[in-house]
């Protein structure tokens, strides 16, 4: 059996795949490969993981022996799951692997920005707190979450632990249900226009589909609160980068704090690049979900899905032989 890793690089260096050589004698490990590679190096494998390249009817031409896919992600709309069904071919995906590193990574975006941190730091660190003739220096106004509202689209996994969250630090949660069928007990249920006027934090942890694309324009923005905040860990297409831009140059909110963004990695010409108020905005480069426990985790359940197929068991899949 062999089994190719095509996308090493994704994962992170710090993941050791060692523990895979105990499958069998052929690994192959690529850092990164493209499209056009994919196919070629591929060829001759019975196991290949991925993450981002297409596998479909057309890209995995002469791939005869492939029996299994394995997704190191969630999302598996890279993967054509009927034509693998047809060809005979196992895909697996992870879930729930990364939840509490993307809760994490949602309230470190907002208490940077929230409670004003990267000014309050550089103050500091330009020695004008050395000049300071009183024992505090506030500059900057914040507040406390205690009390706010928060208010969630997309109360799936991820967003009920963030709901939780809140709820702890005495937030009132309410929530907008992206596809309209989700009803979660235990908090407020809202249309969006209400989520938008009465939230002071406004989350998004909702997928990308034809319901959230550009779900957040300036119309919404002009419904929310000047002093409310937006975080994105969703997908970045649900957010107009554009509006935004000009909703936080024109205080139109208070800030805004994206992991997720509508090209990855970001093109050169994107909006956000051109922010005046560039306090108001936090871009990170899609890491939520990286924590080192999380990408453990996610490699831990690819080793497991290989074990559960080499032992003619299932695990993981997202189809059935």
């Amino acid at each position: 059996m062999k089994i190719v890793i095509l996308e090493r690089k994704n994962i992170g260096a710090d993941i050791d795949l060692s523990k895979f050589e105990k499958l069998t004698d052929e690994v192959v490990i690529y850092e990164s490969t493209t499209q056009e590679q994919f196919a070629k190096r591929a060829k001759d494998a019975e196991v290949i993981v991925l993450n981002k390249l297409l596998a479909n009817e057309e890209t995995m031409q002469g791939l005869e022996k492939v029996r299994l896919i394995c997704i190191t992600a969630t999302g598996s709309d890279n993967v054509d799951l009927a034509y693998c069904t047809k060809r005979g071919i196992r895909v697996c995906n992870v879930r729930g692997y990364s939840t509490e590193s993307v809760v994490q990574h949602t309230f470190a975006s907002l208490f940077y920005l929230y409670e004003k941190l990267p000014y309050y730091d550089q103050y500091v660190k330009d020695g004008e707190y050395v000049k300071c003739d009183i024992f505090c220096h506030l500059g900057k106004q914040f507040f406390e979450l205690s009390g706010k509202v928060w208010g969630i689209v997309g109360l799936g996994d991820i967003g009920r632990r963030v709901a939780d969250v809140a709820k702890a630090f005495g937030c009132r949660v309410i929530y907008y249900s992206t596809s309209g069928k989700n009803n979660q007990p235990g908090y407020e249920r809202v249309d969006f226009d209400t989520l938008l006027q009465s939230s002071d934090i406004v989350s998004i942890h909702a997928p990308l589909t034809n319901e959230t694309r550009n779900l957040f324009t300036r119309s919404a923005f002009e419904k929310m609160k000047p002093s409310a905040y937006l975080i994105n860990v969703g997908r970045g297409p649900i957010v107009n980068e554009q509006d935004l831009v000009d909703a936080l140059d024109q205080d139109l909110l208070a800030g805004a704090a994206l992991d997720v963004i509508s090209k990855e990695p970001m093109a050169a010409d994107n909006p956000l690049l051109t922010i005046r108020n560039k306090e108001k905005l936090l871009v990170t480069p899609h890491i939520a979900w990286g924590t080192l426990e999380a990408r453990t985790r996610l490699m831990d359940e690819v080793y497991e899905s290989i074990v559960a197929y080499i032992n003619g068991t299932s695990r993981n899949a997202l189809n059935e032989m």
